[in-house]
C-alpha cells in the first residue's frame, strides 16, 4: 500500500490494506479530535513513545519530528522531561534513541 513505511510496519501495510486504511482512519481521528497543534500532536506521541519504552515508536516519531522541522533541542527534551516521571535508566534510553536519529 505504502512504500514510505519502513520494516514491519511497511509489510503489514502491504499485506493488510484494509487494516492499515482502518488504522490511518483512526489516527487522523484522533489527531483531529482536539485543539492540539501538528508540533504539539508530534511531541506528545513522541513523549508516550518514551513512556511505554518503544524504540522503534520513538525511531519513528523522532524522524517525523524531524522531518516536521521540529528543532532537535524540543525533541531533546522530551528525553529530559522522562527522568522525573520514568526514571533516568528510561530517559538516557530514550536519548540514545532519539540520537540514532541523523538527519
Amino acid at each position: 500500500m505504502t512504500k514510505s513505511l519502513p520494516g514491519a510496519a511497511g509489510d503489514l501495510s502491504e499485506e493488510y490494506p484494509d487494516v492499515w486504511k482502518a488504522y490511518a482512519a483512526l489516527g487522523k481521528a484522533t489527531a483531529d479530535c482536539g485543539p492540539l497543534t501538528g508540533r504539539e500532536r508530534r511531541l506528545v506521541k513522541l513523549a508516550l513513545a518514551v513512556g511505554a519504552g518503544s524504540e522503534g515508536a520513538v525511531h519513528s516519531h523522532t524522524r517525523r519530528a524531524r522531518s516536521e522541522e521540529i528543532e532537535v533541542a524540543a525533541i531533546m527534551q522530551i528525553a529530559m522531561l522522562a527522568i522525573g516521571p520514568l526514571g533516568l535508566p528510561r530517559a538516557v534510553a530514550a536519548k540514545t534513541w532519539i540520537e540514532d536519529i541523523k538527519d
